[in-house]
């Protein structure tokens, strides 16, 4: 087990395994599926979010079903990556509402952004306040043709 598991025990993986895969199953089949009452079951619970380990509940929408969706990857390079460029990036990507996801990133650039627009024109107004950004020196974007595999959050 890696360190950061180390005070998990085998309830406490069953439990981030389970509501992984189903976050909506109530508390009963909950401690049921884990072998203990529902008392116990619900004191790991809460403690497994106080902890930071479950950080939410969110439903899983079909973004095509929605808005007709197009999905892209966009790679971005910043200028510089001092401690105050990188804090004013984050800052300002996290107020476009079409970026989905943001990681930090090594390798050929600073940060890959996941961003959901309606269609190309959407894009290119998402992508006219992306490069406002100070610091942005270079971006590149791959447009998703379908989804293969999408996971939650998992435990390894």
């Amino acid at each position: 087990m890696t360190d950061r598991l180390e005070h998990l025990d085998s309830y406490d993986l069953k439990i981030l395994h389970l509501l992984t895969a189903e976050g909506r199953m109530t508390w009963r089949e909950l401690a049921d599926a884990i072998g203990l009452s529902l008392t116990p079951t619900l004191r790991r619970v809460r403690r497994l979010e106080s902890a930071g380990y479950i950080q939410g509940y969110s439903a899983v929408l079909d973004e095509r079903r929605l808005s007709g969706a197009l999905g892209a990857f966009v790679s971005v390079s910043l200028d510089k990556q001092s401690e105050d460029a990188l804090a004013v990036f984050e800052a300002r990507v996290r107020e476009i509402d079409e970026v989905t996801s943001c990681f930090q990133m090594t390798g050929g650039f600073d940060y890959l952004l996941r961003v959901v627009v309606r269609d190309l024109d959407h894009y290119q107004a998402m992508l006219a306040r992306l490069t406002r950004v100070p610091m942005v020196s270079h971006i590149h974007s791959s447009f998703v043709l379908k989804s293969v595999i999408r996971r939650p959050g998992r435990v390894i």
